[in-house]
């Protein structure tokens, strides 16, 4: 039951009861109601700025965590690049620079960033600059990474064919030291036995017994193996490839065929005194190119300092050749 208020009329000396208005009482309840909600907005809003609820809570989590990710992926992703740099240096000043290829540039191990921005799609994000960043680093790697591929292919083909035309070049004497009388004779200008006349030779003259073995000075095919050159009586071509050709007279018989591919060492035939020649012995000489060249520069394959230089001593001096 709802209280009854008096109040004391001093006109009349006596306590009449207080009338409530009606609209007042509205009035009264309704800003009531206004303050009370415009109170309860002010602190659900300031509520939203410094109190998360658990969702807000588990995406921020989420999202730190992926910033961190992000970070470390960065520092990953620098780390390979350095160890990439170091990789195209090495490949460059010593793998290159070995078999003679030209060096690869910066600019072309990196070509293909510059001009239109291509991570403009990431930009307008809370984590631009991290998203972007990771993305033009991988980009970077991607790209060097194909190009040194590329490169240590072509690396490993020129030491395939490195391995092929070392072993292509006549680099062995054809007859063993142990088995020789003497070098007779070397390149240059010689007295003709026959005609006691000074001309150029163009090979070397090694004195052996007749069939003492000949051996191949480098890989090749065997292009001809018969005595059908003037002079040269029973003789033997091996291309070498790469411009080399080696030929071996005087044979006194073959050990090999023509169209035979042969290996440095093989025996291919022996010694002999067919054709012009005045004695059991094995003419020697070098082609390149088709022009023939001292074969003195190409017996490091199987002498040591010591045998060289007594052979260079012997071949300097212009005596009379055996053909």
């Amino acid at each position: 039951m709802a209280k009854v208020k008096y109040y004391y009329d001093p006109d009349t000396l006596s306590y009449r009861k207080i009338e409530k208005k009606k609209r007042r009482t509205f009035t009264y309840a309704l800003g009531f109601v206004v303050a009370s909600a415009l109170f309860g907005f002010i602190i659900v809003v300031i509520a939203s700025y410094y109190i998360q609820s658990p969702k807000e809570r588990e995406l921020a989590r989420e999202l730190e965590n992926m910033e961190l990710q992000y970070e470390l992926l960065n520092r990953r992703m620098d780390d390979a690049i350095s160890a990439l740099e170091n990789v195209e240096e090495r490949d460059n000043s010593i793998y290159r620079l070995y078999f003679e290829a030209n060096p690869i540039p910066k600019e072309q191990r990196r070509a293909g960033f510059g001009g239109v921005n291509r991570y403009k799609k990431y930009q307008g994000y809370d984590n631009t600059r991290l998203i972007a960043e990771s993305n033009q680093k991988l980009d970077i790697l991607e790209k060097a990474i194909v190009v040194q591929s590329k490169s240590l292919d072509e690396i490993a083909k020129l030491a395939e064919d490195k391995e092929k035309f070392l072993a292509a070049i006549p680099a062995i004497q054809p007859v063993r030291n142990k088995d020789l009388t003497r070098m007779a004779s070397g390149y240059g200008y010689r007295t003709d036995p026959f005609t006691k006349v000074r001309k150029f030779h163009y090979g070397m003259d090694f004195t052996a017994k007749r069939g003492t073995p000949i051996y191949a000075t480098g890989d090749g095919v065997v292009t001809r193996a018969d005595n059908r050159s003037s002079g040269y009586g029973k003789h033997i071509r091996i291309d070498h490839g790469y411009g080399y050709v080696s030929l071996y007279a005087h044979l006194y018989k073959y050990n090999v065929r023509k169209n035979q591919k042969v290996k440095r060492g093989d025996i291919i035939g022996f010694v002999g005194s067919t054709g012009r020649s005045q004695a059991p012995h094995l003419h020697y000489e070098v082609s390149k190119d088709g022009n023939r060249i001292n074969p003195i520069n190409f017996y490091y394959g199987n002498l040591s300092a010591a045998e060289f230089n007594e052979l260079l001593q012997q071949a300097s001096l212009e005596n009379q050749s055996l053909d």
